[in-house]
């Protein structure tokens, strides 16, 4: 009899009371907004910091001697070739002579320096190359400027020349690659495209560009804007340099390359970025003028060895040591006073910053069904976040570190504080009995912060 009524009991109670697992997680703010400063990692040269010591009047060693510690500039061999990622798993690549002079050619195979007698294909001026991944093959085809499709043989690389360079003698062309819905000129070099099993993915095509370190591939960073200050633009191009020397010793399967050309490396953006309105001659003459002769160049050393030249755009007024980033300490990678990158006057748009971030991506961040709170539990020597710690309405937490958090939640840097933190409280909807009319439920206990239990 007891066991029926405590039965009995339940089912009422089950009936009769709200649901509250259904309600709790939307306790919680629509959105959180964080103030903060700086652009990017804050390790190594900041950018705008460069920018604002070269209107000081500093030239490009001073100003890399204050960024990068225990460090000599000096010339170094910089002539070898780079193979530069221009397409990273890919399904799909294209193309096309973006000139009206000199020709394309198709290379089977991974022909590196060799001149073979004959090339697949000499592709028409205005016609396309496609390659297409389908299976564990690649196909290859050329569609002309009427729109016939001229299929090549399968297979699984091949290297593309143009006209106008160290490979292929001829009137200079410039040609047009699109990966990935974007299209980039390259007027150096040669391509090569190569089927590479990636991992989940199968197989797909890594795209890369094989130019010369010295000046066809410095040419091409995009990483600083061409109408900064020569010093400045001279202190990037001295560091990109030495950071590819640094990086770009060996071939990478993942991406059958030295080096990307995005941000996980550095921003390389061909023959666009000298050829710049007015002001692309000027970061090519900061190049060129970096260089001690043909095939050397001013790097950046720490004993006898590149280092690695890490840099951002700017920091919250402080750089930051590589120890506090990645965990493991670089003598010349330490924290040093940075307040050009909090003058709006140099830096107008990181500065200073507001970011509203909606609930949905703060969640995402930390692997929780919603976040009621959020709260910066420590902060490192140079202000920037060391872990931040999210609590759902359940009570559950999840910790990251303020890189780690600052990259997931798309904000500019780590160098924030959490503003205008308010907590949400819907009304729940009344769970309607079988027998009675549904009667309204009691509003659930909003949970304080972590601020307020502290």
């Amino acid at each position: 009899m007891r066991i029926f009524s405590r039965l009995l009991a339940l089912l009422i109670f089950t009936l009769f009371t709200p649901s509250i697992s259904a309600h709790a997680d939307t306790t919680v703010p629509l959105t959180f907004s964080f103030q903060g400063a700086g652009y990017g990692h804050g390790v190594g040269l900041s950018q705008y910091g460069a920018r604002g010591q070269a209107l000081e009047g500093k030239n490009a060693i001073d100003i890399l001697r204050y960024y990068y510690h225990f460090v000599t500039v000096e010339p170094m061999v910089d002539n070898q070739m780079m193979r530069v990622n221009i397409g990273h798993t890919l399904s799909s690549f294209s193309i096309k002579n973006a000139s009206r002079l000199g020709q394309i050619q198709i290379f089977e195979g991974d022909i590196k320096d060799a001149t073979p007698a004959q090339p697949l294909r000499t592709v028409p001026l205005k016609a396309n190359v496609s390659f297409t991944v389908l299976g564990n093959l690649a196909f290859p085809s050329v569609t002309s400027s009427t729109g016939q499709v001229d299929p090549l043989p399968s297979g699984k690389i091949w290297t593309i020349r143009w006209s106008g360079t160290r490979y292929l003698p001829g009137d200079p062309a410039v040609v047009s690659a699109t990966a990935a819905g974007s299209s980039t000129l390259y007027r150096y070099g040669q391509i090569q495209v190569k089927l590479v099993k990636a991992a989940v993915l199968g197989y797909r095509l890594e795209v890369t560009n094989t130019i010369r370190l010295h000046d066809e591939y410095l040419w091409g960073i995009g990483e600083m804007p061409s109408s900064w200050p020569s010093a400045a633009l001279q202190a990037q191009a001295i560091a990109s340099r030495t950071y590819a020397l640094n990086k770009g010793a060996t071939i990478r399967t993942a991406c059958d390359c030295n080096i990307y050309s995005i941000s996980q490396d550095q921003a390389f953006v061909g023959y666009a970025k000298e050829t710049e309105a007015k002001y692309g001659p000027l970061w090519k003459e900061a190049v060129n003028s970096t260089s001690t002769d043909d095939s050397t160049g001013l790097t950046i050393l720490y004993g006898s060895t590149p280092i690695s030249a890490y840099f951002s755009s700017s920091s919250g007024g402080i750089t930051e040591s590589a120890q506090n980033v990645w965990g493991t300490a670089v003598p010349y990678a330490i924290a040093v006073p940075d307040p050009w990158s909090l003058d709006p006057k140099i830096n107008s748009k990181y500065a200073s910053w507001l970011r509203p971030i909606s609930q949905s991506v703060i969640a995402s961040a930390f692997g929780l069904s919603g976040v009621a709170t959020l709260f910066v539990n420590s902060k490192d020597t140079s202000g920037r976040v060391a872990t931040i710690t999210a609590t759902s309405s359940l009570g559950k937490i999840a910790v990251l570190t303020g890189g780690s958090f600052a990259s997931k939640a798309k904000l500019p840097s780590a160098w924030f504080d959490i503003v205008n933190q308010q907590v949400i409280i819907p009304v729940p909807s009344p769970t309607p009995s079988p027998t009675t009319s549904a009667a309204p439920s009691p509003l659930p206990t909003p949970m304080p912060s972590l601020r307020e239990r502290s």
